[in-house]
């Protein structure tokens, strides 16, 4: 098969939908609120992963990384979610306290990351689809390393990290500017604090606890499977896919995608109440049931691959002008 995205003509879905939807349900603005409640969430979860890589020290290596895939990559995905709701500020009126409770979720994944993703995901949303706009979108020659082999496949899922870092690097308005900013400064100094602040109360087995964690909840992981739902599908029909799972539960319904598409100052506990009073709206889309089915569909399948996603045309008139 041909290794290359899915050209569209046509707008961002989500624009004509979010005002379909609210000529339809206007109650729907009632949803859109802020949720200081997610502050609790983020401290005490934050909390339990201190409390694990406080008291895993003593524990054997081999036992340590299976507490980390099982039980710290769960917590750390969530933080990962919270951060995503501070970023898009549904958590507190002042942006300022949004970016603050951003950079506190960072404590637990041990990476200075808040800042420098609420920028590039902000961008993601304004530019879905856009090629040379959109952050998330991989770059050409990467996608055509893996291509469509399944190790390879699998490889690129477990560093999705490492190739989410390097996506910005293709945003052609951003080269030649400053990548960091006074906020990303802050960000990194005060998380080099924490880890220094671990290691020196607990060790540096604490902070390689909360580091694979991290890596795990980004990667290879059940939960990884969100970061395939959310843009991929064979059918390439849609820009973004919902998942309707159980494991929605574990991660503050964060697989609701299209829904946070559509409406990104909906918090994280209105999602479900959005699609269920829009559901002539959703119903009826492609959808995913299982996180554990996409990560080994997407593996497996041989017509999936990191091109499995579609660019709109109005960033890239030609497709050699994106390559």
């Amino acid at each position: 098969m041909s290794l290359d995205f899915t050209y569209s003509d046509e707008v961002n879905e989500h624009f004509q939908r979010r005002r379909d939807i609210l000529k339809a349900h206007p109650e729907v603005r009632q949803l859109i609120a802020k949720n200081p409640w997610t502050t609790a969430w983020v401290l005490g979860l934050g909390a339990a992963q201190f409390v694990i890589a406080a008291n895993i020290t003593q524990a054997p290596w081999w036992a340590m990384l299976l507490v980390a895939y099982f039980v710290g990559a769960v917590i750390n995905h969530a933080l990962y979610v919270l951060m995503h709701e501070c970023t898009h500020d549904t958590v507190f009126e002042k942006a300022v306290w949004n970016r603050v409770l951003g950079i506190v979720c960072d404590f637990a994944l041990a990476l200075p990351s808040a800042m420098a993703f609420r920028k590039y995901h902000l961008m993601h949303h304004k530019y879905l689809g856009q090629y040379e706009r959109d952050p998330d979108i991989v770059l050409h020659g990467e996608a055509k390393l893996v291509g469509n082999a399944w190790w390879k496949k699998a490889l690129w899922i477990a560093g999705l990290s490492i190739s989410q870092m390097l996506r910005p690097l293709k945003v052609k308005m951003l080269i030649g500017k400053p990548i960091g900013d006074g906020w990303m400064t802050a960000n990194m100094l005060v998380q080099i604090a924490v880890d220094a602040a671990l290691v020196y109360f607990f060790g540096w087995y604490a902070l390689l606890y909360l580091v694979l964690s991290t890596f795990f909840a980004l990667g290879l992981h059940p939960m990884g499977g969100r970061w395939i739902q959310e843009h991929y599908s064979v059918d390439r029909k849609q820009d973004t896919h919902s998942y309707y799972g159980p494991l929605n539960k574990l991660c503050f319904n964060m697989g609701y995608h299209v829904e946070h598409h559509d409406f990104a100052n909906v918090p994280w506990n209105n999602l479900p109440k959005l699609r269920k009073v829009a559901g002539e709206f959703y119903d009826n889309r492609f959808h995913y049931r299982s996180w554990v089915a996409v990560v080994l569909g997407f593996i497996f399948n041989p017509q999936m691959s990191a091109y499995s996603r579609v660019i709109h045309n109005q960033s890239v008139p030609h497709k050699q002008a994106a390559e």
